[in-house]
């Protein structure tokens, strides 16, 4: 993989005529030495925020060891790239086969349900194993998050006790779990969540093995200025503390997005201009899926040797299939002369970007290219600085 200090550099270089992924692996260790070393308990990456082997490598050197997987294919994925790693099969509804071979082919032992169904499911696929990690996912509020998690799985917790009972008599170690939703903006969603877990217990009156806060920690974005992350954390240690689990209980989280989302940018190429209206060369079915679906505003930068002295103005984006629905209304704020022909770094695609690309139209590409600069914005400003004293900037 080629190395470029920055995207101008790359531009300058290769002229590209097709999106390019600009990686940034110092940001990745960054992120997860944070984790590792900060939050008060085990991290586990979220894999489907994304499955890059290349990124699964990074977190793994920098001290990530346990990995939340949600399929089969991801089992595999991270089973074949890092052998040594821990798996937690963490999505509540699984095909039986999919249990089965995850158990006996690739040694995972960590099952996520939110029914006594998927618990029967789980103890029929394992053949009544008795050294499961069983974690009852209980149904959470997602009010402080920019995009819900509350509806589709999830136990409520004034129906979880009959459940939390029966699967404490098939586990090992019980757990239980929530997912506050992605990019939670206040840290009181984790308060409020721990709670739901607390009444729980109380009920059920189990003795509880592991705490899984999920995930849901943000990363920074135009509109989106989240707490510092020592406050997340902070909320959380102290809740599970309160709680009334085994003096010997662990506490896990599943970070995703905040791993990995200050890990790659796009380069992309503006192939023409109506107003304020630019078509760049990738687009909703390519890595800006979130802009185009859910209006996620990614931050957006010019890429030109020669500064521009025009003032911003808002755009929009068309991507470059024949689809209307390849538009991504921002607004992105650019200089107001901005043309054909120019590049555009767009940040923060490290998150679900990378991992939601198609091939749809004929258009895509996987052409990735290292750059050693900082992230367009980060939340971890404070940690050690990426780029090594002898690197010159352009």
């Amino acid at each position: 993989m080629h190395s470029h200090h920055n995207a101008l550099g790359l531009a300058s270089a290769l002229r590209p005529v097709q999106p390019v992924t600009l990686v940034r692996p110092h940001a990745a260790r960054r992120a997860a030495r944070f984790f590792a070393e900060k939050f008060p308990g085990r991290s586990m990456y979220a894999v489907k925020a994304n499955p890059s082997p290349d990124l699964l490598e990074i977190l793994w050197d920098s001290g990530i060891t346990h990995y939340d997987v949600a399929s089969i294919a991801e089992v595999r994925l991270v089973a074949r790239t890092l052998p040594e790693a821990t798996l937690c099969f963490m999505h509540p509804v699984k095909a039986e086969e999919a249990i089965e071979e995850a158990y006996f082919t690739h040694g995972v032992r960590t099952f996520s349900l939110d029914t006594m169904e998927e618990l029967q499911k789980i103890v029929r696929a394992t053949r009544g194993a008795s050294d499961l990690n069983l974690c009852v996912r209980l149904r959470v509020s997602s009010d402080h998050s920019k995009l819900s998690l509350a509806s589709k799985f999830g136990v409520e917790p004034g129906e979880a006790k009959d459940l939390l009972f029966a699967t404490r008599q098939a586990a090992d170690a019980l757990g239980i779990c929530f997912h506050v939703g992605s990019q939670a903006m206040s840290p009181a969603a984790y308060a409020e969540a721990m709670e739901r877990v607390r009444a729980a217990i109380v009920e059920a009156a189990v003795t509880v093995d592991i705490i899984d806060v999920g995930g849901g920690f943000p990363s920074r974005y135009p509109g989106m200025e989240p707490p510092p992350l020592e406050a997340y954390f902070e909320v959380i240690h102290n809740a599970f503390e309160s709680l009334p689990i085994s003096y010997s209980a662990e506490l896990w989280c599943e970070p995703g997005r905040a791993l990995c989302a200050e890990y790659a940018s796009v380069l992309v190429r503006v192939e023409k201009r109506r107003g304020s209206e630019l078509y760049i060369n990738d687009g909703a079915y390519g890595a800006l899926f979130d802009a185009a679906h859910i209006g996620w505003r990614f931050p957006v930068k010019l890429v030109r040797g020669d500064v521009s002295d025009t003032r911003d103005m808002a755009f929009s984006f068309y991507g470059p299939t024949c689809d209307d629905l390849d538009h991504m209304a921002g607004p992105f704020d650019l200089p107001a002369d901005v043309t054909s022909g120019d590049y555009i770094e767009i940040g923060m695609l490290g998150a679900y970007g990378c991992a939601m690309r198609t091939g749809f139209n004929g258009f895509g590409s996987d052409t990735k290219s290292v750059v050693l600069d900082d992230p367009m914005t980060t939340l971890y400003a404070d940690e050690e600085q990426a780029l090594p004293s002898n690197v010159v900037t352009l």
